[in-house]
């Protein structure tokens, strides 16, 4: 029942995915479900050695007073290697492994519409603070992708970031990057 109302949200224009996977697939193009599943479990597999290695640099054992600093994160990333592990051997030498593809052409398409925009969001925060740059990136996805019109979009890209402020700022007392508004305001 789950499965038949998640396939009703799938757009009409995706609908038509599967003859471009497979012929996709005939030409070399796609990367599979299994080679992105092997992947991504190598890469966790990194990740948590990483971690591992230096809990033990600083201490992963139990000291007069307690915990040492990289006893929990020791055993988050044992965890972590474990069942990435076990992920990949399943893949590895599954006898029915996923072979359809990962990605199609118009899903990767919705991706980039969100991934390249948050790349830029993540540069002008650099240079401008994150309370400025959040409310440019609310007002530009509100208008670009939701279609609202710039009196709509505006108000509520302003007012998220004021909210935002006051509470990180004013109530909590957590600073987080400013730009030249907010030095110039005094904070």
């Amino acid at each position: 029942m789950f499965m038949e109302r998640e396939q009703n949200l799938v757009p009409e224009k995706l609908a038509g995915e599967g003859e471009e996977a497979a012929s996709a697939n005939e030409a070399g193009l796609t990367v599979t479900m299994k080679t992105m599943e092997l992947v991504v479990a190598g890469l966790l597999m990194l990740v948590a050695a990483i971690v591992m290695y230096d809990s033990v640099r600083v201490g992963a054992g139990w000291a007069f007073d307690g915990p040492q600093a990289g006893y929990f994160p020791f055993f988050i990333g044992l965890i972590l290697f474990g069942a990435s592990a076990a992920t990949f051997a399943i893949n590895l030498f599954s006898r029915t492994a996923d072979l359809s593809s990962f990605v199609t052409k118009p899903a990767l398409l919705l991706v980039a519409k969100v991934l390249a925009p948050t790349a830029v969001y993540l540069i002008v925060m650099y240079y401008v603070g994150i309370y400025i740059a959040s409310a440019l990136y609310i007002c530009f996805f509100m208008m670009w992708l939701g279609k609202y019109s710039i009196r709509k979009a505006a108000p509520v890209g302003i007012a998220i970031p004021l909210i935002l402020f006051w509470l990180f700022e004013i109530a909590f007392l957590i600073p987080l990057p400013k730009g030249p508004l907010e030095a110039a305001l005094g904070f």
